[in-house]
């Protein structure tokens, strides 16, 4: 059971993921994004210092899908019932976190602040969608279909 519950998370957490990154698609294509880029895809480019960039984007888009699906799974096994203020709260614990330590890595600064401070308003708003949608759409499913 608890084995199912994981593999629920990791998936609800690809779809949260998607959900985040849809959003952020749009931001980009209208120019509400602050970002230069997309923050994984920078992450990786820094990671392997460039590359072809068909393949930046893949593992990018990899390793998005990867991390939000895992962070889906954490949720579901360290609360029960998932809710959908404890899925915004993971949100926003994972938005600290890039704030602090991902921002900084790629050269845009704490909160964005190399670069703007709109990054940080930008990305709270995509995390505080992620957190939601994992929330709410784990809650309804874990709750009708293997508490």
């Amino acid at each position: 059971m608890k084995t199912k519950r994981l593999w629920k998370g990791f998936g609800w957490g690809i779809v949260a993921t998607f959900v985040m990154s849809i959003v952020m698609i749009i931001g980009k294509a209208t120019g509400l994004a602050p970002m230069p880029e997309p923050i994984p895809i920078a992450t990786v480019k820094n990671i392997f210092g460039g590359g072809p960039k068909p393949l930046l984007i893949l593992l990018g888009i990899f390793s998005h899908f990867f991390y939000g699906g895992i962070f889906g799974a954490l949720l579901t096994q360290l609360f029960k019932p998932v809710t959908i203020k404890k899925g915004i709260g993971l949100g926003i614990i994972l938005w600290f976190v890039m704030q602090i330590i991902l921002l900084p890595f790629i050269g845009w600064g704490v909160f964005g602040s190399g670069m703007t401070l709109k990054i940080a308003i930008a990305t709270l708003i995509l995390h505080l969608i992620y957190g939601g949608t994992l929330g709410w759409i784990t809650d309804k499913q874990l709750t009708t279909s293997i508490s």
